[in-house]
């Protein structure tokens, strides 16, 4: 679903900045500043990551979401420039992330470098100079922790809007290492994963980006508990800006950032995918609310077989908590397995051939990150 997007200039030519683009040696640019090769989209709109005509990267910061890596990385060092354009945005990069968002989330299982802009303010929570944590099951050992595991900078470098800014990040056996503007300011050690994606995070934010360039290390012995989930292949059927690439019986549905939304007072209605599938694997979540009756998922399209997921279904998170389903279809057999919980599997058969996905709402209902794969041939 994402479209190459083409640019008269590089993206990587020296525009003045705070340091020069190229000529440490090791050193390669990881955007070729004509189209995304050796980047994937993993849940944003064709419309959310570009180049201007000058060559920058830019985020429209809508959806919330991310771009990554088609590679996996361990030990590297990735030096780059962003400044916002607007006061109080927000993004941020991600290493050693998964390869799509975690359950419930718009964000990948990772270790976060923060990019906040000044006015966004500071708290005891967190601050607008460089943060480093872990997000959504990853682990980390801030150097300079608060009671948990984010890592606080130890100096205030960052210039405000619309100013550039300059981030050296070494990441290596576990540890991440930041420097802004050319000081050391935050570091984090026995990160968990330490192998996996880099992520560029949209966030609400218009940022750009120039001289995003990386050098690579030595790999060194790794636990394979320690490696990000690799690149299974899955793209995503929402944008998050729009209901482009689907249609609907009713108009109970709402395209609300990274959700697909169902309002309490809406009438209940269907929601369908434009695209058909065969052998297709999938993912999906949603969450159920105390009002909610249930998510009703015709994996043929309406009208024909349905799983309906009410609370009270085996395997389901209680309400106001997400479920993830995970599942495939193989000729005339549908499986798919609730959060993870292989005792809690559905087997049903379909008709073969094609057919549609769709959702169908009753009440009160949130549902996201609707990923399908092209499945392996069996033996």
């Amino acid at each position: 679903m994402f479209r190459s997007l083409r640019c008269p200039a590089l993206a990587l030519v020296c525009l003045g900045g705070l340091f020069p683009a190229l000529g440490e040696d090791g050193f390669v640019p990881l955007f070729n500043g004509k189209d995304f090769s050796g980047w994937v989209n993993v849940n944003c709109a064709p419309s959310t990551w570009s180049f201007d005509e000058e060559g920058l990267l830019v985020c429209t910061g809508k959806p919330i979401g991310e771009l990554r890596t088609e590679r996996m990385y361990q030990n590297f060092i990735l030096e780059l420039e962003w400044r916002h354009l607007v006061p109080k945005g927000n993004a941020g990069v991600f290493v050693w992330a998964d390869d799509i968002t975690a359950r419930g989330q718009p964000f990948i299982r990772g270790v976060e470098i923060q990019i906040l802009e000044n006015a966004y303010g500071n708290t005891e929570r967190y601050t607008t100079h460089g943060d480093i944590f872990p997000i959504h099951g990853a682990k980390m050992t801030p150097t300079n922790g608060r009671g948990g595991m984010r890592s606080f900078p130890t100096q205030s470098l960052s210039n405000p809007s619309p100013e550039w800014n300059h981030y050296r990040i070494e990441c290596r056996d576990g540890t991440v290492k930041l420097s802004v503007n050319g000081t050391k300011v935050n570091e984090g050690r026995d990160c968990i994963p330490r192998k996996g994606y880099i992520c560029l995070e949209s966030e609400g934010g218009i940022v750009h980006y120039r001289n995003v360039r990386l050098k690579e290390l030595p790999d060194t012995p790794i636990d394979p508990d320690h490696v990000a989930i690799e690149n299974r292949g899955y793209r995503c059927l929402y944008t998050g800006v729009d209901l482009s690439g689907w249609k609907q019986d009713g108009d109970g549905w709402r395209s609300r950032d990274w959700t697909l939304f169902h309002p309490a007072d809406a009438s209940p209605s269907r929601l369908e995918t434009e695209e058909s599938f065969g052998d297709v694997g999938f993912v999906f979540d949603f969450l159920l609310f105390p009002e909610s009756t249930a998510l009703r998922f015709y994996p043929r399209g309406g009208g024909g077989p349905v799983v309906s997921f009410d609370p009270s279904l085996p395997g389901l998170e209680k309400t106001g908590r997400y479920n993830r389903i995970e599942g495939e279809i193989r000729g005339n057999a549908l499986t798919l397995t609730p959060n993870g919980n292989e005792d809690a599997r559905i087997e049903i058969s379909l008709p073969r051939g094609n057919g549609h996905f769709a959702f169908e709402a009753e009440g009160k209902l949130e549902l996201a990150n609707p990923y399908v794969r092209a499945l392996d041939r069996e033996n």
